[in-house]
Order: C-alpha cells, then structure tokens, then sequence
C-alpha cells in the first residue's frame, strides 16, 4: 500500500510496431553437400515450404513424394536433370 506521500511515475512509453515482411532470398544451386532429408543420399530437389523451413530429397525420394510434396510447396527446386546416364570408363 503507498503511503500520502509516494512518488509514482506514469509510464509514458509509447509502443510503436512495425510492418515486417520477409524476403526470401533466392536459392543456391544444390551441391553434392546438399544431403536428401529422408536417406542422407545427395539431394536433387528442394522445396520450401511456406514457414520458411526447407526439405531436401535425393531423386529416388523426390520421384516417391513429388507430387505430394508440390501440393504443400510454396517453391520447388528440382535438379534432377544433373542426373544422366554416362557411360563408365
């Protein structure tokens, strides 16, 4: 309880909040560092999803979840052109 002479402060802060966006920067092209999620293979597709997160998929994995995985894509990045089959020497 405060006594008749107390001294108490009003706080006059004002709260300001701002607008914030996210961008999204564009994506790097995918290494063979770039490991699937799913099997650890290297990865040929990347999808990310609307939070920001992304998953990675090796060709075999991209090939089973594809069409599942575009429904629920905001962006998908697939390489898998890179594959090809030559011939070993």
């Amino acid at each position: 309880m405060l006594g008749p002479l107390a001294n108490v402060e009003k706080d006059t802060t004002e709260r300001i909040e701002a607008e914030v966006t996210t961008a999204v920067a564009p994506s790097a092209p995918l290494t063979a560092e770039d490991r699937c999620d799913r099997c650890g293979a290297q990865a040929y597709l990347r999808v990310e999803l609307q939070a920001g997160a992304e998953l990675l998929f090796c060709a075999h994995h991209a090939r089973e979840h594809g069409d599942k995985l575009k429904e629920v894509a905001v962006k998908v990045i697939d390489e898998t052109h890179k594959l090809t089959n030559t011939p070993a020497t």
